[in-house]
């Protein structure tokens, strides 16, 4: 049997599209700042309907990134406790070019609410005004702060893990190779149908109906995150993690992917490379779901099964 949509998922998309509004415009491939406009509008829509945490402390913060420049973050906690033991630092997802902390703080403080483990959101920088290792680098200098100052947070520096979603996965991705080749211990690293591969630019025909973020809109945040170009040779794995030649020693994985996605397909070899590599990795691959599928259709069967999975690898950190 051919790959089909879920029957849930698909009633939701199939109402989203006969509701009586005009869309935005598409942008051309390559306008990275068009992109970004059509998809933080998206991305705060469908955000907006998810339920936040309550009793959920909120501490906007910034610290120091490699470069000098000052990064700033926000970090969650539940109301009241003051030594969690773990944590997770987390990279908003977004294709390298939009997304915010602000337009994550109800997932963030759903996660926080649901699994009591603080949660540090980081407010990485975007391409294509920053390129190359710059995301994840961010990303690693928000981890080694929170390391630094682990004790007066009530966090053990053995229990955090790096976490993030499509463009986020892969800068955490990429953070987790710079916690590896800095000798910086992470307990794990949990990659939400993550963005990995710059390569990743030819259409599946079995996928392109079903894309919710499309092979032009990858090209477009590759293309600026990288824009001189993906090919192998000039590419950093901390940048694309699927250029990863070496994958022992790396954190112990989380990867949950539709196979609906454009993603599908780099999540899985990943999860094989790092499995090959003798690092243990755990790997979902959700039938008839898209990417975003459990923001877009949160009552799908498919989609209680997906955060269920992730809540619970957060909870046993």
């Amino acid at each position: 049997m051919a790959i089909a949509l879920d029957p849930e998922i698909g009633a939701v998309l199939m109402e989203a599209t006969a509701a009586p509004v005009n869309p935005p415009p598409i942008p051309e491939r390559g306008d990275a700042l068009g992109l970004r406009a059509v998809t933080n509008a998206t991305l705060q829509a469908v955000h907006g309907q998810v339920a936040g945490g309550l009793n959920v402390t909120v501490t906007d913060v910034e610290f120091t990134a490699d470069d000098g420049a000052a990064v700033s973050a926000r970090w969650y906690v539940p109301e009241g406790q003051t030594a969690a033991g773990s944590a997770v630092v987390y990279a908003h997802g977004g294709g390298m070019i939009c997304g915010s902390v602000a337009l994550y703080n109800n997932i963030i403080s759903m996660h926080v609410q649901r699994t009591s483990v603080p949660f540090l959101s980081v407010e990485y920088r975007l391409a294509p005004e920053n390129t190359g290792e710059r995301p994840a680098r961010d990303v690693f200098g928000a981890l080694e702060w929170l390391r630094s100052r682990a004790d007066a947070m009530g966090v053990d520096p053995g229990r955090i893990a790096l976490m993030g979603d499509s463009g986020g996965g892969g800068v955490a991705a990429g953070a987790a190779i710079l916690a590896r080749e800095n000798g910086v211990p992470l307990n794990r690293q949990i990659l939400i149908y993550p963005m990995l591969d710059s390569r990743n630019l030819t259409p599946d025909p079995a996928l392109t109906d079903f894309a919710t973020w499309t092979y032009d809109n990858n090209f477009t945040g590759w293309n600026a995150l990288l824009p001189k170009g993906s090919g192998d040779e000039e590419v950093s794995s901390i940048a694309s993690p699927a250029h990863l030649t070496d994958y022992s020693g790396l954190a112990p994985a989380f990867i949950d992917v539709g196979d609906l996605d454009i993603f599908r397909d780099e999540s899985i070899e990943y999860a094989a490379n790092l499995l090959r590599a003798g690092v243990s990795c755990e790997l979902h691959v959700r039938p008839g779901a898209p990417h975003a599928f459990e923001w877009l259709a949160p009552q799908a069967s498919v989609s209680a099964q997906s955060l269920d999975s992730r809540l619970t690898v957060i909870r046993n950190l």
